[in-house]
């Protein structure tokens, strides 16, 4: 898949929200519903670090594979070039944090959008 500078309209969230945007560097908040999710991306040059706000959210990664469970208070962060998924972990809306850097933004999906 081809890399793309804008992901919102790739996958539905209930709230998006940035909170800092500086070149290199972004802070994003995310609210997700029991069924929504961030589909499998990865990104070329910057690190997602998740940090949770309220609710529960499951952090897969790959290359190696890991599942991680994250609740209010706790952080994961997928290296550069690393593929992720986010999901919500709970029966609740979940609220979390994107820190996003240091470089250049883009959001590579694994599969295209609709399968």
């Amino acid at each position: 898949m081809q890399a793309v500078k804008d992901a919102s309209h790739l996958y539905e969230v209930e709230r998006r929200a940035r909170h800092a945007e500086r070149p290199g560097f972004r802070i994003s908040e995310l609210q997700i519903s029991p069924t929504q999710k961030v589909p499998w991306h990865y990104h070329t040059h910057i690190a997602d670090t998740f940090y949770v706000l309220e609710g529960r959210i499951r952090v897969f990664l790959q290359d190696p594979k890991e599942d991680v469970r994250l609740g209010p208070g706790e952080t994961c962060t997928a290296r550069p070039g690393r593929p992720h998924l986010v999901v919500n972990d709970g029966d609740r809306s979940a609220t979390f944090l994107v820190l996003q850097g240091v470089g250049d933004y883009d959001f590579v999906p694994l599969v295209p959008a609709g399968r």
